[in-house]
């Protein structure tokens, strides 16, 4: 069995999950690992947390606890 995953405009079949975290997560900006979960966005760009947002000069962001 297949699923479906629309995003941004376009389709993506997928026949697990797993395969589609792999093709759909966003990669943190600073230290490239895949956010599976929660991560942060600031003005566009993904981090897996704020101590990463920190580190690339983002200013006033914390995690939430």
């Amino acid at each position: 069995m297949t699923f479906e995953v629309h995003a941004q405009g376009a389709v993506h079949v997928f026949d697990c999950f797993s395969c589609a975290i792999h093709r759909m997560a966003p990669i943190c900006e600073h230290c490239r690992v895949q956010i599976i979960g929660q991560g942060v966005e600031v003005e566009g760009h993904w981090y897996c947390g704020a101590h990463c947002a920190r580190a690339e000069g983002k200013a006033g962001i914390v995690d939430k606890a």
